[in-house]
């Protein structure tokens, strides 16, 4: 039964998930501060509370070898780990994990448990310590206690309270299934994708399709880690050095399971995957169907997992829960390793396809040898292939709170240098502002090359933005939705004021290019304003530093790159729908509907167009910033034509006379077309002078986004 709008109209644009951007969701209002709150945290309290849990061992979900520390170590991995890059959705911050539909993934079976037993810890810290941050805190300590040396820990996640629907998880309506969908026709996984496989974190343990294939499972390991940043040495830290610990639980088939969390009865409060086979815990756990550890020290940092790999033969069998696993060839692993239960319980060392598949494949196997030979270098690989799996989605170090954040900042973590000279003031600000509109640069290539600029920030990982002015770097500057050649004349022209102003200054006072980027902007914007009628002021926060291209990882800046800018009426080479990819974008930039239709029309007013298109352009006074586009896609007196036969591109014409008046895109007729977003543009066609405001408000807001120096 069909129960919204979305349900009835599928096809319809899907603007929900700007709705989260538009208010808090959960019990804490916008004056809470989280920051605020963490920092009075007393983190080595907190981490005696966690070693203590670890290993008090509960009756009703028993430590394996009375230790919790693997199965936290997975729990907290498996938060980190759906991060991806292409995107930068996913990982640990917001606390997903406890909410659907990651909560009741198949590859999260019984983690459940591992959440409740930290319950008590969450409830003692309260509004202080997030689940997200509490989470990952927790498979640190894990690693620690058991002998492992951690790079280190930075908190900061805020919990959300809703599951983030912005994120694909894929074309399956099934878990546990691969789809050829999932896959282009070469076989690789499909953006932003990170997952090989349906309700997993990266592919299927047993092999491609579940069949024991190392050749395709090594392809899956390297495609899905490299879709969270990681290299083939990364990849292989970080699968050695989570199995060094603990199990894989496969006592029966998983058909003695009960519904996932989501499915389960109410009485069960959460809890879900009920186990019916045995005691349903313990040596009776049931989790992914393979069964048994992967060395005979479960519960300490050592060589013998990759001592193990190598050093044996192994041959693939089926296992108690009838799932494909590895065992030694001539058995000289088996009854090697102590029962979770019982130490005098023996159990056979066993092996997943995934792990001896980094064995077959010779970049992996180089890596493994090489870690075999010094055992430091995998300890310190391990250690910051982990940090960074738990970071990741962090954002730059500004942002990390705690003592034990490292001094060290990591090429992925997009570092910035210290300004050695004086910030501009207003006295600096006003004059630069008048030298960029006497320039001979547009309003339009002043707003043009800020939004470019601004608009790369990504709120999912808080990366992007104009701090660092990286668009004067590869791979920004060569993206063809910034123009290269237009970009370059529009940098040399802002080069040529920086170097002016700066050589002028008998004082410590300099002006970046960044700052210098988005003040052409502001200017250009209030220039506009007041070339309409209207005194706008939009505000500016100078301090922006210029990044180096030794502080800039080219090739993970690439998935930035905007594949359609709806905004810019961009349509670059795609097959999706500019304005559902115009949608996406707005989400990443944090905005809601409103003030993604603002800055639509603001931008199609101020001419600030791809390749200086007509396109969107319904006014006779472009570059200045009227509400002319709202007015005229809403006049009665045109219609419109599809004149291209993708329905993309469109001619609005007079009805009387049939004379072309504009030409339009997709982005530019959704806003007349669909129902919410018509709502927003007869209140912005009606009165100019609240769209202009909107429009300065808004585009103030996104060209600071990655300035997490002024919270």
């Amino acid at each position: 039964m069909a129960s919204n709008t979305q349900d009835w109209w599928p096809d319809q644009l899907d603007l929900e998930l700007l709705d989260q951007n538009g208010y808090a969701v959960g019990p804490y209002d916008e004056e809470f501060d989280y920051a605020e709150k963490f920092e009075e945290l007393d983190l080595d309290e907190v981490k005696a509370d966690i070693e203590e849990v670890l290993t008090d061992s509960k009756d009703w979900w028993p430590a394996d070898y009375g230790h919790y520390g693997p199965l936290f170590i997975r729990m907290t991995w498996h938060a980190a780990g759906t991060y991806r890059s292409l995107d930068g959705r996913g990982g640990a911050a917001g606390g997903h994990q406890r909410l659907p539909p990651i909560s009741s993934w198949p590859d999260n079976v019984n983690l459940d448990k591992a959440r409740r037993l930290l319950e008590p810890i969450k409830t003692k810290y309260g509004e202080k310590l997030s689940w997200a941050d509490l989470i990952v805190l927790t498979g640190n300590v894990a690693l620690e206690s058991m002998g492992f040396e951690t790079f280190g820990f930075a908190g900061g996640r805020q919990d959300d309270f809703k599951g983030d629907d912005a994120v694909d998880w894929g074309p399956e309506s099934e878990f546990e299934t691969t789809s050829e969908e999932r896959f282009d026709e070469e076989g690789n996984l499909k953006e932003p994708l990170g997952n090989t496989v349906m309700g997993l974190i990266y592919v299927n343990p047993e092999g491609p399709n579940g069949e024991p294939d190392l050749e395709g499972s090594a392809k899956n390991i390297r495609q899905s880690f490299s879709r969270m940043a990681m290299n083939d040495k990364e990849t292989v830290a970080l699968i050695a050095g989570g199995h060094t610990f603990g199990k894989v639980h496969g006592a029966d088939d998983g058909d003695n399971l009960g519904p996932e969390p989501e499915d389960a009865p109410i009485d069960l409060q959460g809890l879900g995957w009920d186990n019916e086979f045995g005691e349903g815990k313990g040596p009776d756990t049931i989790t992914s169907g393979i069964e048994g550890p992967w060395n005979a020290t479960p519960t300490v940092w050592d060589m013998s997992y990759v001592n193990n790999l190598l050093s044996y033969d192994w041959e693939p069998e089926k296992g108690p829960g009838g799932a494909w696993q590895w065992t030694t060839k001539n058995d000289e692993l088996d009854d090697a390793a102590p029962g979770v239960a019982d130490p005098d319980d023996k159990e056979d060392v066993m092996m997943l396809t995934t792990d001896v598949a980094l064995k077959h494949d010779d970049d992996f196997r180089a890596v493994l040898e090489e870690f075999r030979d010094d055992p430091d270098e995998f300890q310190d690989t391990f250690a910051k292939a982990w940090y960074k799996l738990l970071h990741r989605d962090m954002g730059p170090p500004e942002r990390f709170l705690g003592p034990e954040v490292p001094d060290e900042t990591m090429i992925w973590q997009d570092p910035l240098p210290d300004a050695d000279y004086e910030t501009i003031g207003d006295a600096e600000i006003s004059d630069l502002k008048g030298q960029l509109l006497d320039s001979e640069l547009s309003v339009g290539e002043l707003v043009k090359t800020a939004w470019a600029a601004a608009s790369t920030y990504r709120d999912s990982d808080k990366r992007g933005g104009a701090n660092g002015a990286r668009i004067r770097l590869e791979p920004q500057r060569s993206w063809e939705a910034n123009e290269p050649e237009k970009l370059e004349a529009v940098l040399s022209t802002l080069g040529e004021v920086q170097a002016e102003f700066n050589e002028s200054r008998s004082d410590d006072v300099r002006v970046s290019l960044a700052d210098l980027i988005v003040l052409g902007g502001t200017a250009a914007v209030e220039q506009a304003a007041a070339d309409a009628g209207h005194d706008v002021e939009v505000p500016f926060e100078p301090g922006r530093v210029d990044a180096t291209e030794e502080q800039t990882d080219a090739e993970s800046f690439e998935a930035l790159k905007p594949d359609a800018d709806g905004f810019r009426n961009y349509l670059g080479d795609t097959d999706e729908d500019v304005e559902d990819l115009m949608v996406d974008k707005a989400d990443l930039l944090n905005l809601t509907a409103s003030e993604m239709t603002a800055l639509a029309g603001g931008l199609r007013a101020l001419g600030a167009t791809y390749g200086d298109s007509d396109r969107g352009i319904f006014t006779d006074q472009p570059g200045t910033l009227t509400n002319d586009f709202f007015d005229n896609l809403l006049d009665m007196q045109y219609e419109w034509d599809a004149v291209t036969e993708d329905d993309d591109v469109f001619e609005i014409r007079h009805r009387e006379t049939g004379e072309v008046a504009w030409e339009a895109t997709r982005a530019d007729l959704i806003f007349g077309s669909n129902a919410r977003l018509r709502t927003i543009a007869d209140v912005y066609a009606s009165d100019e002078e609240k769209f202009v405001e909107d429009f300065a408000e808004v585009w103030s807001d996104v060209m600071k986004l990655d300035r997490f120096d002024l919270e």
